[in-house]
């Protein structure tokens, strides 16, 4: 499979955490004890990895500067995703978050970059000629309306698939985008005098835009399509509503829309299945703790904090990855649904534990579980059944896939060892191919007769115990 290119506006997301309970006596404002610094990638960059969570090969078309932000910038996305660098003219923007006791204080804004008029180098011209989808993340420094960049785009946008993610300071899509995924705000924006609901909104820049299809996001209702037959909303699906804080933090949620649609898009994905995943993928996301969640703590030696849901307990794996390759530690994994978990499965993670020095799960999403076992399952959902699996002493992290098999995911956490349990003797494993690449081992261990979820179902529906 081609490779799904993200282009766009990369910036450095800073959020420092600490704790507030007194006032400072020069005025009525609180005084932040500074805790922990956490850095992430954010516009474009956060587009990258959240698309990387989508499919297993992804690649950032950006500019970048020569700063130090600038080079902390990429060496958080190259865990991630390649990346071609363009000139930056200026520094890096970066924003940063005050935050004390879960709430935001304060956003400090730094950086006046924006992407130089140089013409696009070969290698990303290159690029964007393999690619099998297209993400644009405009955000409004430049590299949207750098002209050549737009010519390319509206050349590619005739045979690859293109998503465009504008800006309300960012110049409006080149003709022959597959989808534009602006949010209601943004849509009543670019409408300028011709107001409306998000259908109309939605209707009227698919014309004025010349795309195939528009898709308004509406917050928790999910989003407005405008194309590929009659205007209608995708809501939310019940399975992707999570209880969470009462005001959870949404950064990120248009990213996640965005780049889940083009994943879907590159996988085949018809335009409306493709918002209907993008959907499903954004309330998932927020509900599991929004872009925060994909931070790194700038502290020597610490780890990010535990996820409580599937988008960063993927993270939480990678980064778990990486420090064990890096200590020469011996990195175990195994997968599977974990529907109802049950003595099996703890058996299960306890003998593949003991064969490493760290256990990362590879968890089924629940779509990906109803493909697999069929529409009413699974019983308990995908943040749910990753909370369970954290909380377990075997197990060090959870990543989400979607996909029936996990081997985009296993493509990039390159184990020394894959577990499944001795019920798969005598049969080829899809992802054993992936594992041996990468100079990895696959051990059957023996499994807890008796336990089965399908068993613990069927019973529990014969009314059993």
């Amino acid at each position: 499979m081609r490779p799904l290119v993200v282009v766009g506006d990369a910036l450095l997301d800073i959020d420092i955490e600490g704790s507030a309970d007194r006032l400072c006596p020069e005025a009525p404002v609180p005084v932040v004890d500074i805790g922990r610094e956490w850095l992430r990638p954010g516009g474009a960059g956060l587009a990258t990895l959240l698309a990387a969570r989508s499919t297993s090969e992804v690649v950032l078309v950006s500019a970048f500067a020569d700063d130090g932000p600038g080079r902390t910038l990429r060496d958080l996305l190259r865990r991630e995703a390649e990346v071609v660098p363009l000139p930056l003219a200026g520094g890096t923007v970066c924003k940063t978050r005050v935050r004390a006791g879960g709430q935001s204080l304060l956003r400090l804004d730094s950086g006046d970059g924006r992407a130089a008029g140089d013409p696009l180098p070969r290698r990303a011209e290159r690029v964007l000629r393999g690619a099998g989808a297209i993400l644009v993340a405009d955000y409004g420094r430049g590299l949207a309306a750098h002209r050549g960049l737009r010519r390319l785009l509206a050349e590619l946008a005739r045979t690859v698939p293109v998503v465009w993610d504008p800006h309300p300071r960012g110049p409006a899509p080149v003709p022959g985008v597959r989808l534009a995924t602006p949010n209601e705000a943004e849509a009543a924006g670019f409408a300028g005098d011709s107001p409306g609901d998000a259908a109309a909104l939605a209707e009227r820049l698919r014309e004025a835009w010349e795309c195939t299809g528009t898709a308004v996001t509406v917050g928790a209702r999910g989003a407005v399509l405008a194309g590929d037959g009659p205007t209608r909303t995708v809501p939310v699906p019940g399975t992707a509503t999570v209880t969470g804080p009462s005001r959870p933090d949404t950064c990120g949620a248009g990213d996640r829309f965005a780049s889940a649609a083009a994943a879907a898009l590159l996988g085949g994905a018809g335009l409306a299945d493709a918002v209907a995943e993008a959907v499903d993928a954004a309330a998932r996301f927020v509900a599991a703790g929004g872009a925060a969640a994909l931070s790194v703590c700038d502290a020597p030696g610490t780890a990010p904090a535990r996820p409580d849901g599937p988008a960063p307990a993927g993270t939480d794996a990678f980064e778990l990855a990486a420090r064990v390759r890096r200590s020469g530690g011996r990195l175990v994994a195994t997968g599977g649904c974990f529907d109802l978990l049950h003595p099996g499965h703890v058996s299960l993670l306890r003998q593949a534990r003991a064969l490493g020095d760290a256990l990362v799960v590879c968890l089924n999403s629940d779509a990906s579980v109803r493909r697999l076992k069929g529409p009413t399952r699974p019983i308990v959902s995908a943040p749910d059944r990753a909370r369970l699996l954290a909380e377990l002493e075997s197990v060090d992290a959870v990543v989400v896939f979607d996909e029936p098999s996990p081997k985009a995911v296993l493509d990039r956490l390159r184990p020394d060892v894959w577990v499944k349990g001795g019920d798969y003797a005598g049969t080829e494993l899809p992802e054993a191919r992936v594992v041996r690449r990468h100079g990895g081992e696959v051990v059957l261990v023996p499994l807890t007769d008796g336990y089965s979820t399908t068993r613990l179902v069927a019973a529990a529906s014969n009314g059993r115990h």
